[in-house]
């Protein structure tokens, strides 16, 4: 039975295809703490590239509420029903089934091997194909918000919020082990070399809708009037020129990041005052600040999240996988300014159209590279003017004075 390892998961897991890591891997950071769901990524994305007959439904980004929204409606909740809890040891290996164990195939029987036929593809990897009906309310769950009843004396301090909800903003994972490719009965899919970026070839896929049904994250979505499946393609046109992609660009928060990651034992990491580091390595693996979304499915994400620090820890371990905790106090840590790094990197996030392959900090400015040239520089901390509450000249009253 092919072996690859996933470390992600702290361990080797089952799947299709022989390991091949692309000489470069796509990636991104996403801060959960500053999105506030204005869907300006959606837009960017959805006018860009699914504007076309056939594609009304699809987001290839959106934007839900946790932790009841969900587009196409309970894409994470049946799915981690079928799988169970996810468990983990305390070394941060993973004990349960991926997606591609749960079923107890055995991947090199030809007669389950996802090449073979279009009805045994899908049918041999935990999951589920939505209908109709799940893909027609984008907006499900929206600030609906889950914990205790509110009253009039309520308390909420920086610790712990009994009630609570936050944003998690979605796109195509570009998975290191991607089930769509995984699932693919003639191989129309499969993920570029230069750039881990996963595509469909349109002239090549028959609709199967095998890719439908087997990714867990329903990013490869069926387009009914061209009879193809479609998904985000990773803004490739601008990724080839160093440029990230349009929901990065577009994102008015300025939560996301951009750039590449490396496997954790040739991870690009350092002392960012004394040399240039890769900024996705430095969150990911330096700092263990972001995280992959459901790493438990086995797919290796290449999106990654900084968790939000109001939701409860247990919630966002089952959704980030271990090691949350410490990274909410890490985020806490940044913000009190006892993490200089962790600060000058953040805010150079959206400070640029371009990709960051790596930053440095000079004095007090936070520098950010692509391929080595200089595209962005941004003070540490910003500066701040605190202005008088009345204003004897103009005769107003500041309710922000800072």
């Amino acid at each position: 039975m092919p072996k690859v390892e996933n470390w992600h998961l702290n361990r080797e897991m089952e799947y299709p295809y022989e390991d091949a890591r692309p000489d470069n891997q796509w990636a991104g950071v996403f801060d959960l703490n500053k999105c506030i769901e204005c869907q300006t990524c959606t837009l960017a994305c959805k006018t860009t590239w699914t504007h076309g007959e056939g594609q009304e439904h699809m987001f290839w980004n959106n934007v839900e509420t946790k932790p009841y929204g969900s587009h196409p409606v309970g894409w994470d909740g049946r799915l981690l029903n079928e799988l169970g809890e996810a468990e983990w040891d305390e070394d941060g290996t993973y004990q349960g089934d991926t997606i591609f164990e749960a079923k107890g195939t055995d991947w090199e029987n030809p007669e389950n091997h996802p090449t073979n036929n279009f009805s045994s593809s899908a049918d041999n990897l935990a999951g589920f194909m939505p209908g109709d009906n799940d893909w027609r309310y984008p907006n499900l769950g929206e600030d609906e918000p889950a914990g205790e009843e509110m009253t009039g004396d309520m308390h909420f301090d920086d610790d712990t919020h009994p009630i609570w909800f936050f944003y998690l903003p979605r796109i195509c994972n570009h998975c290191t082990y991607a089930a769509c490719a995984g699932s693919c009965p003639v191989q129309a899919i499969y993920k570029r070399q230069e750039d881990g970026i996963v595509l469909i070839d349109q002239e090549n896929c028959q609709a199967s809708t095998q890719c439908n049904e087997a990714c867990p994250y329903k990013k490869a979505i069926l387009n009914p009037k061209e009879g193809v499946s479609q998904k985000c393609v990773g803004c490739y046109p601008k990724i080839e020129e160093g440029k990230v992609p349009q929901c990065f660009e577009n994102c008015l928060g300025k939560i996301r990041m951009h750039g590449y990651i490396n496997h954790p034992d040739d991870a690009d990491v350092g002392d960012p005052n004394e040399e240039i580091v890769n900024p996705i390595d430095f969150l990911v693996h330096e700092k263990g600040l972001a995280k992959p979304l459901y790493p438990q499915f086995g797919t290796e994400p290449n999106i990654y999240y900084i968790p939000p620090i109001t939701a409860p820890v247990d919630y966002l371990t089952q959704m980030f996988g271990p090691g949350v905790e410490e990274a909410i106090e890490t985020y806490q840590a940044a913000r009190n300014g006892e993490e200089p790094e962790i600060q000058a990197l953040l805010h150079l996030q959206g400070s640029t159209e371009w990709s960051l392959t790596g930053f440095k900090i000079e004095g007090d400015e936070a520098v950010g590279y692509y391929e080595g040239d200089e595209v962005g520089r941004v003070p540490i901390e910003e500066p701040q003017t605190d202005r008088k509450r009345y204003d004897e000249q103009e005769d107003v009253y500041r309710l922000d004075i800072t």
